[in-house]
């Protein structure tokens, strides 16, 4: 029988946990602009996340939330199964599974790319906030990390090391002075991803829009949905919420990209100029290291 643990949200659980009841939203895909409609809806133990294209024959429609299933990079991190259904830009939405500690959950969706919404994981958190969450009867698994494993690109360097709980650290740097050279970290508690990342939106440069949207990109980015710089300044009236939300961003896109381990790890990530082609390169090290991790149900 499964226990209701919905208050409060995101509370570390000696379950696993789903959904208490189905939640949805409507949007337009940051890159095709194309309408969309997510609801997510309750699954079993063990089952993780699951995409489900609803517009795809029902014998073809299914994509598990995995590094295998990753087929590009590109300014998002893109899921295809064998069957050719697609789902595009998830790591906002499976950040927001990871952060409030929701297990189990199928997303159904009717389009190939996942509503942007805010621009972060807000809105998405908020929905599973008011669902609500339940306990079921199974342990938690978690991705234990054993030794350090790292993946490097030039100056770029992602690791991931041994270490209680899960804990990130990133770095960027970019010519703006706007942005300049930030560091951010997190530590995963319920309800810190609340707190101190779900908020930071994704950013964009203004000189590169128009080659983006000629590439059939970035067509529903707004300044409602995404931070847009120009030079050495910011053009959302608003302005930023923190000084370090570009940095604290690519730590929500952490978070979503990792979630696509299986389940949550338990170890320590560090980041230098990381990106989503790094973070996939990073779990594909790690599942091909087999003494580098194991699968735990610890509940420490």
């Amino acid at each position: 029988m499964a226990k209701d643990v919905r208050s409060p949200p995101g509370q570390s659980s000696a379950r696993q946990t789903t959904l208490a009841a189905p939640c949805e939203a409507t949007g337009v895909g940051l890159h095709t602009g194309a309408p969309v409609r997510v609801r997510l809806v309750p699954a079993a133990p063990g089952g993780g996340v699951r995409f489900i294209r609803t517009d795809f024959p029902a014998a073809k429609r299914v994509i598990p939330a995995r590094a295998e299933h990753v087929t590009t990079t590109r300014l998002g991190t893109n899921l295809e199964n064998a069957d050719g259904a697609s789902v595009a830009t998830v790591e906002h939405l499976l950040a927001a599974c990871i952060g409030v500690g929701l297990d189990n959950v199928d997303v159904e969706i009717d389009g190939p790319e996942t509503p942007i919404l805010d621009g972060c994981s807000a809105a998405y958190l908020a929905m599973i906030e008011t669902a609500g969450l339940v306990e079921q009867d199974a342990r938690p698994r978690r991705l234990r990390v054993l030794r350090k494993v790292e993946a490097t690109d030039g100056a770029k360097r992602v690791a991931l090391h041994p270490g209680e709980g899960y804990s990130l650290d990133v770095t960027i740097e970019f010519g703006s002075a706007v942005i300049g050279r930030q560091s951010a970290a997190f530590t995963w508690a319920p309800g810190a991803f609340g707190r101190e990342i779900a908020w930071a939106r994704t950013f964009g440069f203004a000189s590169e829009i128009e080659q983006l949207q000629a590439m059939g990109l970035a067509r529903g980015g707004s300044l409602a949905n995404a931070i847009l710089v120009d030079g050495d300044r910011v053009l959302n009236p608003g302005g930023l919420a923190a000084p370090d939300e570009f940095a604290r961003h690519k730590l929500l896109d952490v978070i979503g990209d990792l979630a696509l381990a299986g389940a949550r790890i338990e170890g320590r990530y560090e980041g230098v100029q990381p990106g989503h082609a790094m973070n996939i390169s990073l779990l594909r090290t790690l599942f091909a290291e087999a003494d580098a991790w194991e699968w735990s149900t610890s509940t420490a």
